[in-house]
């Protein structure tokens, strides 16, 4: 009998998850975990939600660098030009069937989108950045239309000047650049797996979404705000957290795989949870969420993370719920397509081993002599 180890890959780093694992170099984001820092090539995430728009980020994210005034008057030219769906794109979204979820929904129209583009075969940069803008326009336009569509209306046009996040409720830049990257999550390493096989822009924007569409990602905002709905009150809050975490109940919106401190997009979208609730005079979603971190951060070690705040925020803007996720995919694709961009760049095929755990060099036996 050979020796098991012999045909087994070295597993020294080995973590359930690839906890911790470097994957890749990559100069776009960096997560830092122990300080609660978040930077986007070098500039930190705070100051930007204060100081930029999402437009801008996204040229910072794809070319590394801010842009001067002329540039980006002519990056955001390129914007305003690329958001109008297909119409193809349209009769598309009004095929899907009402039971659809919208991450369904976004999932399959995105990747048409690719029929119809006039670099869909072209993969040198300039043609992909040019795909990365059409889809960062288009994708809340997706969203929007089949919103539209799904409650019996016609989708409105996007109006012609306005920038992504005028288009998309008209508010929240500040929530679109704080989700726009965060390294490799689970969503952007599967647009760079994707991205590595040299696949096309959309089949990696796919996967992203796809990716994303779970519980454990992007759809950890939804569970919040369900959660807040079900507590209903800022005085139930503190006995439904206890229940909860006596039972050893996860909550969501809480802890992190990278912070050991407080996710700094959780700090900013707490301050506009609350400016957003004092403006449209409905401060209970905040307040139960307050009431929530404060019992959470006495009795565990637990942090909120950008999920936790970004739900009470997105409901008090009349946000559907089941649009919780899709609003992070607007945001993202801007993130996903400069890692795609990035992975080209250099690129080799991501190709991981397994630890295996199986056993090794077993005897056939003709099936009628098995038990």
């Amino acid at each position: 009998m050979t020796d098991p180890a012999a045909s087994k890959p070295e597993t020294g780093g080995f973590k359930e998850g690839l906890e911790d694992i470097v994957a890749t170099n990559s100069s776009i984001c960096l997560v830092d975990g122990l300080k609660g820092r978040l930077l986007y090539r070098g500039y930190d995430i705070v100051e930007l939600a204060e100081k930029s728009e999402f437009s801008e980020v996204a040229f910072l994210l794809w070319h590394g660098r801010l842009p001067s005034k002329a540039e980006y008057e002519q990056f955001r030219a390129g914007f305003r030009n690329s958001i109008e769906l297909p119409d193809e794109t349209v009769e598309i979204l009004r095929m899907f069937p009402k039971a659809a979820t919208p991450m369904e929904v976004l999932r399959t129209a995105v990747s048409s989108l690719g029929h119809w583009d006039p670099d869909s075969g072209n993969t040198a940069f300039d043609a992909s950045l040019r795909k990365a803008i059409r889809l960062t326009t288009r994708i809340g336009a997706i969203v929007t239309a089949h919103e539209h569509i799904r409650q019996g209306r016609d989708p409105i046009p996007p109006k012609a000047g306005e920038n992504v996040a005028f288009n998309f409720l008209y508010a929240l830049d500040v929530s679109l650049i704080l989700h726009a990257d965060h390294e490799l999550n689970a969503s952007t390493f599967a647009a760079r797996v994707t991205a590595a096989t040299l696949s096309d822009m959309y089949s990696s924007v796919t996967s992203g979404i796809g990716t994303l569409k779970g519980p454990l990602h992007g759809g950890a905002n939804e569970q919040v705000m369900r959660v807040l709905k079900e507590i209903g009150d800022p005085s139930r809050a503190e006995a439904y957290v206890r229940d909860a975490l006596s039972r050893k109940v996860k909550l969501p919106g809480f802890g992190h795989r990278v912070y050991r401190t407080e996710d700094p997009r959780a700090t900013v979208l707490r301050r506009w949870s609350e400016k957003l609730g004092k403006h449209v005079g409905d401060t209970k979603w905040y307040e139960i969420s307050r009431e929530v971190e404060r019992v959470v951060r006495q009795n565990t070690k637990v942090y909120p993370n950008v999920d936790f705040y970004s739900a009470s925020t997105y409901h008090v803007m009349g946000i559907p719920t089941e649009l919780f996720t899709p609003l992070f995919a607007v945001s993202r694709i801007v993130g996903w397509t400069a890692h795609v961009l990035e992975q080209w760049g250099h690129n080799r095929l991501i190709r991981p081993r397994a630890n295996y755990t199986g056993a090794v060099d077993l005897a056939y036996t003709s099936i009628d002599q098995r038990g």
